[in-house]
């Protein structure tokens, strides 16, 4: 195998398969456009295992993915594909930047699911971007920019009652496409802790709640712990639907 790319997360590499990628998840934990760094003991197993079971469970909904298979406890086979250089964020209640940006109260639920595009390039530290900016960029055609937006607000409904039957409410989530050798566009990357604002249902308490990379970005403690319960909920909740 070589490596084709090393992320703050992943490594991805090429197999015999020309079609077909490994991709290794990293225990490596970054925040703030990697200015924080640290390491999530079991991160990338936990984060491999939530990522293959959802992206199954979203392809039985009719959502096409990269995912082909879990191959070890911290790698997945994938297709090959060319990631669109547009991370999709989906909305649901306000926290994190969008707090910080309009003064909105965090915990506020919005009127409607938002979905924003940012620019994936760390340089600029990933900038929020219009409609029109991205169609000047010419980084995606106007079609591939409304089907992106299409299946991200597919996935929140699917992943909102999801993760409701778990017991967590989905705050907010990062999505990532890519483009196959037939230019179908697929869900990539991955559906985990790292990507995903998660909040224990049950828990009152606004530092209790947190279920997610918030509790490494905030000195929150007991990471692992959230990633685990994370893991069981998910694994337990797919258990039922198939029994």
């Amino acid at each position: 195998m070589n490596k084709l790319y090393e992320g703050k997360a992943k490594i991805l590499y090429s197999t015999d398969e020309p079609e077909i990628f490994l991709a290794h998840f990293k225990d490596d934990a970054t925040a703030f456009n990697a200015l924080k760094r640290g390491q999530i003991q079991g991160k990338g197993e936990i984060n491999c295992t939530i990522s293959s079971a959802l992206f199954r469970w979203l392809e039985s909904k009719g959502i096409l993915t990269h995912f082909i298979e879990q191959s070890t406890s911290n790698e997945m086979r994938v297709k090959a594909v060319k990631i669109l250089p547009l991370e999709v964020v989906v909305r649901n209640i306000a926290a994190g930047s969008l707090c910080r940006e309009t003064g909105l109260a965090e915990g506020k639920i919005l009127p409607f699911p938002l979905v924003e595009f940012y620019l994936k390039n760390d340089e600029l530290q990933d900038p929020l971007l219009t409609k029109d900016r991205i169609l000047i960029l010419e980084i995606v055609t106007p079609e591939q920019l409304e089907e992106m937006k299409n299946l991200a607000l597919k996935i929140n409904e699917h992943l909102t009652q999801f993760f409701a039957d778990c017991g967590i409410t989905l705050v907010d989530f990062k999505l990532e496409f890519g483009v196959d050798s037939q230019n179908k566009i697929l869900l990539a990357d991955e559906i985990s802790p790292d990507t995903c604002r998660l909040w224990d249902s049950s828990e009152t308490d606004p530092l209790a709640r947190v279920m997610d990379k918030d509790r490494f970005r905030r000195d929150l403690g007991k990471i692992e712990e959230a990633y685990q319960q994370v893991q069981q909920r998910v694994l337990s909740q797919l258990s039922q639907l198939k029994s």
